[in-house]
């Protein structure tokens, strides 16, 4: 098994989920702020992806 891709799988489907789970419960003021900062979260996703990779190669 190859952990670097598990580990990246686990953490994409995570962040998916967290950002269905605030979309569908958002108030529509609230929807354009998240439509605004998923710039920056998707950043810090894939920061702490490799992150995480690093520890483990």
């Amino acid at each position: 098994m190859d952990m670097k891709a598990i580990v990246k799988g686990m953490t994409a489907g995570a962040a998916v989920g967290l950002a269905y789970y605030a979309m569908s419960s958002a108030s529509p003021m609230k929807k354009r702020s998240i439509k605004r900062d998923a710039a920056k979260t998707m950043r810090a996703a894939e920061s702490l992806i490799q992150d995480i990779t690093s520890v483990f190669s």
